[in-house]
């Protein structure tokens, strides 16, 4: 805590990072691990918006949606640093990647009503075992699992997709985790070096800042992949010649 601001929030009672807490306000543990959840606000709420615009099935507004509601929740676990805050962080990443197993393995499921009742099940029993009990580092083997479910057919959509523009969207996607999970490893890892450091790299803000493209960019392959199942004509087309977005052609009937 910086010499001279009090905490309006009380001790920790959460996991700490390597970020010196209350510098800029006494409402506001972490800065920059807060603000730095905001790219993952705006570009949600863009794939909401292109999501609704073009009449996409409602799981890609709810995902989404769930996008920003993760991304709000790590706004205030950091700000508060409180173990409550903390589950409300915690519990909707799990539930998030429950929402990218359904849209990744549900089109190929003969069962459709099992899956979205046992993926319901199995995160509000998440969510009640996890209000109880301290994981630690169980919840992130639990959460890393979940991420490893969902590569295979992640790769399989990538290996069947033709459009070079839709894979450009996939190497983005493993590029954004990949250098996301190098700044997390970073700012854990190497805090007590960090921490002596005039400057700190905020390893933990970037992983916000890459963690919020990486969904985009997830989000938007997904989308692209599920148009062309429907065969609505998806095509990746740029926003002012650099941000990528899924503009579909449906068919008169649709």
């Amino acid at each position: 805590m910086a010499e001279g601001i009090s905490s309006f929030w009380g001790p920790v009672t959460s996991a700490d990072w390597c970020e010196k807490n209350y510098v800029y306000s006494s409402y506001i543990a972490e800065f920059f691990n807060t603000i730095s959840n905001i790219p993952s606000i705006l570009l949600a709420l863009i794939g909401l918006i292109n999501a609704l615009r073009q009449r996409f099935e409602k799981r890609f507004s709810v995902l989404n949606m769930s996008n920003m509601i993760l991304a709000i929740g790590s706004m205030l676990y950091h700000s508060t640093l409180q173990h409550m805050q903390q589950q409300g962080d915690e519990t909707p990443m799990v539930w998030e990647m429950l929402l990218y197993f359904y849209i990744l393995y549900s089109p190929d499921w003969h069962y459709r009503s099992t899956m979205p009742t046992f993926l319901f099940l199995y995160g509000a029993a998440f969510a009640v075992v996890h209000a109880l009990v301290r994981f630690g580092i169980g919840f992130k083997v639990h959460y890393a699992i979940l991420c490893l479910l969902c590569i295979p057919r992640m790769y399989k959509y990538y290996i069947y997709t033709k459009d070079e523009s839709a894979k450009r969207l996939a190497k983005l996607y493993v590029g954004t985790i990949f250098l996301g999970s190098l700044c997390w490893l970073f700012d854990r890892v190497l805090c007590g070096k960090i921490s002596q450091w005039y400057f700190n790299p905020q390893g933990h803000a970037l992983w916000h800042v890459f963690m919020g493209f990486n969904s985009y960019f997830a989000n938007t392959f997904l989308m692209f992949c599920r148009a062309e199942q429907l065969g609505w004509d998806p095509k990746v087309v740029r926003f002012m010649g650099f941000f990528p977005y899924v503009k579909v052609q449906k068919p008169k009937t649709q």
